[in-house]
């Protein structure tokens, strides 16, 4: 049946998911309260605005080397959020310099950097700083449509965490953040003014932000708001993992400016509550979207009161985030919604929770009208060491600080040594692969500690598996091997601070019911810039051979 309904999937318009609610994290508790992080998943740097009805929200975050880039989440009520699009493809179709520069291999933690997202004139605009090219923009007038193409407004390298204001006489500024590691400063903050389109700059920077050698060290970051006749800066401070939010003010785009701490950790377990979006709801309302760094399991969205009594914007229960909250004013019910996570790949598109681990080609991978989504195998370099630059990996964020994956496959193989299967992919990574040796298949489990750093990974042997079918009439005849595998991350310290540190657990099963133990436990780690993230590996290391393949039936992410 799941074959017929995606044959028939496939000759349907491509129509928006149905809502998704999560087995392992959903923050609205059902009686007007909510629980955070509202987003228990790796949106870094997240930023959001008002849409042109006054009843959408509409959020981004940083992706970095991930591909399509620029997740588009949207939510009615700031709690239920679901992904409904992404605004760019690979990095960067239309500029073929670029386009090939990050079509060479993974470019872990460049790219896509602190992205701004803003509504004027009937356009939803999108800044960020690419920190080796420069100021780039896309513009779009439907969210969930197309974007278009990004444009550089400013080329250069340093420039990072760009936000547009476009002030009530038309002009425009826009205010970013440095990076050190390209132009060996940092913790200034600078505004100059643009076209009033917002497409090039038209002024000089102006420094109108120091935190060099005070605490604020490493402001960066920062959102651009008028309100009550100031211009406001919000920007965090103090370090990612352990600093804090600040506001600042002045009757001038260019300074000087004044600014206070407005939410810090305080006595709470929320460490580092900063850098983010704040939002003035159409009911009167104000709330401030930010990211709470969890190491490993990357950088979750918390949502936070805003109370502007004193003039300020202070932030959370008095300067404190708060860990539960009554739910903000909206117009109806809205039914609880979370970003996906399960998939049946029953669709000829590919599910929104997917991203490639570098710029996608159609030799990476592709749906099937079998009710599956078929990896090829990439081939490996000579003289690879380990997987950090093997583009075809398919992942996603991790869902919570506790959770299951199992997973149904098929590995098809064409010649020796070609291997597929699950993996938790960071800077150190671990998966369970199907992998071939001579006619059979042996089930292993490879660990990599420190694989950006080249360090070569080390391969287990767990068990030697029969192939379930070969094929009988081919050119070249593959064997095949149907299994489940399965993920299991749990977590002793779950409530600590950083998130404590995650344990994944591997598994597998020939019939799906009865599931044995396998491999050794592996201490998740956060990749370059980003969360850990978990899904499929696809690979072989002979040039000359025709390509494996991994066909991926489901995936359920559950408790």
């Amino acid at each position: 049946m799941k074959k017929i309904i995606a044959v028939i999937a496939a000759f349907l318009p491509i129509m928006m998911s149905a809502q998704y609610i999560s087995k392992v994290w959903s923050p609205d508790n059902g009686d007007g309260t909510y629980t955070n992080p509202v987003i228990n998943a790796d949106y870094s740097d997240p930023d959001v605005c008002v849409g042109a009805s006054g009843e959408d929200y509409y959020m981004t975050a940083s992706s970095f080397h991930c591909t399509p880039g620029l997740p588009i989440l949207h939510s009615n009520d700031l709690v239920n959020w679901e992904i409904i699009n992404y605004a760019i493809g690979n990095l960067y179709e239309g500029n073929e310099e670029l386009l090939e520069h990050f079509s060479s291999k993974p470019q872990h933690g460049n790219g896509v950097w602190a992205p701004s997202i803003r509504y004027h004139d009937g356009w939803y605009y999108i800044y960020w700083g690419d920190p080796d090219f420069g100021v780039m923009m896309v513009k779009t007038q439907d969210p969930a449509g197309e974007w278009t193409k990004p444009l550089c407004v400013i080329k250069g390298q340093g420039y990072i965490d760009t936000c547009p204001l476009w002030d009530e006489d038309g002009r425009c500024y826009l205010v970013n953040g440095w990076a050190n590691s390209r132009s060996k400063f940092a913790s200034v903050l600078t505004v100059r003014e643009m076209s009033a389109d917002g497409t090039r700059a038209i002024g000089q920077p102006v420094i109108v932000f120091d935190g060099n050698g005070t605490e604020n060290r490493t402001c960066e970051g920062p959102k651009f708001y008028k309100h009550d006749g100031w211009y406001w800066i919000m920007c965090p401070a103090g370090g990612v993992p352990e600093g804090f939010q600040l506001a600042m003010r002045s009757k001038s785009p260019y300074g000087p400016y004044e600014h206070k701490i407005v939410l810090a950790q305080g006595k709470s377990k929320i460490n580092g509550p900063h850098q983010g979006g704040w939002v003035h709801t159409k009911y009167g309302e104000d709330w401030f979207l930010h990211f709470q760094d969890k190491e490993a399991y990357g950088r979750v969205v918390h949502l936070n009161p805003v109370d502007w009594t004193s003039g300020w914007p202070v932030m959370g229960k008095k300067g404190e985030p708060v860990a539960t909250y009554k739910k903000p004013i909206h117009n109806s019910q809205f039914t609880i919604k979370n970003p996906c996570e399960s998939d049946e790949f029953n669709s000829p598109r590919l599910g929104l929770q997917w991203q490639w681990h570098g710029n996608y080609d159609e030799k990476l991978g592709t749906a099937t009208a079998f009710g599956t989504y078929r990896i090829y195998n990439n081939k490996l370099s000579d003289g690879w060491k380990n997987f950090w630059e093997v583009p075809n990996m398919l992942l996603q964020k991790t869902p919570a600080d506790e959770f299951t994956v199992i997973t149904k496959v098929r590995f098809t193989s064409k010649a020796e040594g070609q291997m597929g299967g699950l993996i938790m992919m960071g800077l150190d990574y671990s998966a369970l692969v199907v992998k071939r040796v001579g006619k059979e298949f042996q089930l292993v489990q490879l660990t990599c500690k420190d694989a950006d750093k080249g360090k070569p990974q080390t391969e287990t042997v767990l068990v030697t598996l029969k192939p379930t079918a070969v094929d009988k009439i081919d050119y070249k005849p593959g064997i095949h091997e149907d299994i489940y595998l399965r993920l299991r991350v749990t977590n002793a310290e779950a409530g600590a601070p950083h998130g404590g540190k995650p344990v994944v657990k591997f598994s597998y099963s020939l019939n799906g019911k009865k599931f044995t133990d396998c491999g050794q436990e592996f201490n998740m780690r956060q990749g370059k810039w980003i969360g850990a993230k978990f899904g499929y590996v696809s690979v072989e290391t002979n040039a000359k051979a025709d390509r494996g393949w991994l066909d991926v039936d489901w995936i359920h992410v559950e408790k």
